[in-house]
């Protein structure tokens, strides 16, 4: 979905500048005291540890609030250690917050400290695996006063970051969803028609966009066009379970890239690079930063726009399109695709401009 992807693209380049804050979140920066002891950058591989440990407690049957994105909290707990760390070493702004940090206090131990009580508050009943994992993390790290000044920041940092979140409309309970009836209009989609999920996440308050809308693409093709009726013919020849046109290399990425969430998948490629490449704890946390408030702003971006436009899934507009009107579009009611349609909203894709006959071949394709 070109416009979509736009969406990504532009969310991602803001993340990149996580170090600039959003103007009214720089307000709320504090920088401490800078350091005179040059910090030698250590290994990333605690805010790996980390990272892995909220995704096993995401795939916990019943951890995960079902109202609740799994994005905000990949962006809170990676946001906790990047200003932990940047408090003690400077070495870039503040995402939100820099607290005072005593000369000598241990990056390390801060980001471990605010990784465990972001995690703890987001996810009470874990606490008992948390606390070892924080009691093992820290014992590789020398039992100095700078060990607990870093603690302390940690604890400091993660605090002031869920006070402020707290706020942010992700606890409202999400409003009941209406199917349309009309050709065009969202409605659940088979095989098990489930509710629409996540109704209200495009108007909670984002990580580093102004606000869910900020770049809402623009309306889709009526469903009448010709355009709307050239993608949607385009899904239903690559897009079906038993397609002849799909190439086995497709039809591998596109069960890759559905297998497992997402956000879970790049943050998995992220542990993967900081650990082969042996990347400092300033580098992970900053990279691991970057990606979660990337993520965490396009989900809700893209919520924003799924439910302001409420368009039909192309599974519906497929097996329903001799009711359509468009004489470019042959329903077929007993198309099915690739994969099961899941139950939220998606716009519909426009062929790409670049390849002639807007033949391009989506990496994943549309459920």
């Amino acid at each position: 979905m070109r416009r979509t992807g736009k969406i990504l693209a532009v969310v991602a380049a803001a993340a990149v500048a996580v170090g600039v804050a959003a103007p009214a979140l720089a307000a709320t920066a504090r920088p401490g005291p800078r350091s005179s002891v040059a910090f030698m950058p250590g290994s990333g591989q605690s805010a790996v540890d980390w990272n892995r440990e909220l995704i096993t407690i995401l795939g916990t049957p019943g951890a995960q609030p079902a109202t609740v994105h799994p994005t905000r909290s990949f962006a809170l707990l990676q946001a906790a250690e990047y200003d932990a760390v940047t408090s003690i070493t400077h070495a870039a702004p503040p995402y939100l917050f820099s607290v005072p940090a005593p000369r000598g206090a241990r990056p390390d131990a801060a980001a471990d400290q605010a990784a465990h009580d972001v995690l703890a508050a987001l996810y009470p009943a874990m606490k008992s695996g948390l606390d070892q994992l924080l009691a093992g993390e820290l014992a590789a790290i020398p039992d100095t006063q700078g060990k607990q000044q870093g603690i302390r920041v940690g604890t400091l940092v993660a605090g002031l970051l869920a006070g402020f979140r707290s706020f942010d409309g992700s606890a409202a309970t999400p409003p009941p969803f209406v199917a349309g009836t009309q050709p065009g209009d969202y409605r659940p989609t088979p095989p098990n028609f489930p509710a629409p999920v996540f109704t209200n996440w495009g108007s909670i308050t984002p990580f580093v966009l102004d606000n869910g809308q900020q770049f809402r693409p623009a309306p889709p093709p009526a469903i009448t066009s010709a355009a709307y009726a050239t993608a949607l013919n385009q899904v239903k020849s690559l897009g079906q379970d038993s397609s002849t046109t799909r190439t086995a290399d497709e039809t591998t990425q596109a069960t890759f890239w559905g297998a497992a969430p997402i956000w879970n998948v790049w943050n998995e490629i992220a542990q993967k690079l900081a650990v082969t490449r042996h990347a400092s704890l300033e580098q992970t946390v900053t990279v691991f930063a970057n990606l979660d408030l990337a993520l965490a702003d396009a989900t809700i971006a893209l919520y924003d726009a799924k439910y302001h436009y409420l368009v039909w899934r192309p599974v519906t507009a497929i097996q329903l399109g001799n009711t359509i009107g468009n004489p470019g579009i042959v329903g077929d009611p007993n198309w099915n695709p690739l994969a099961v349609t899941r139950g939220r909203p998606v716009l519909p894709r426009r062929p790409c401009d670049h390849q002639p006959g807007g033949g391009h071949r989506s990496r994943r394709l549309l459920r």
